[in-house]
């Protein structure tokens, strides 16, 4: 049981940190005339916009310059945080019990 947590708790790491990749892909991606409009853009597109669409809700830009994944990602970064301290807790409530 306890290696399965260990796992878990890896591979939601990974996968945290590959959707942080993500999304500095995607944003940087701005920065080429076309790049959306690649099969890469396109992907990234579905699976980064409907999340930097929430906080582009809440942040607007600033002199045509958004914030708003600059702290989609500092939310990831807690929310990653918040799932591994779960999985740490469940592993050692799993090796004490």
């Amino acid at each position: 049981m306890i290696e399965f947590i260990q796992l878990l708790a890896r591979v939601v790491g990974w996968a945290f940190d590959a959707y942080e990749l993500a999304i500095i892909i995607y944003v940087l991606m701005s920065w080429f005339p076309g790049a959306y409009n690649t099969p890469v853009g396109h992907f990234l597109s579905r699976i980064c916009q409907p999340y930097l669409a929430f906080f582009d809700r809440f942040i607007p830009a600033i002199g045509g310059i958004s914030f708003s994944p600059i702290v989609a990602i500092i939310a990831l970064s807690f929310i990653q945080n918040g799932v591994m301290g779960i999985l740490t807790t469940l592993i050692r409530l799993s090796i004490g019990g």
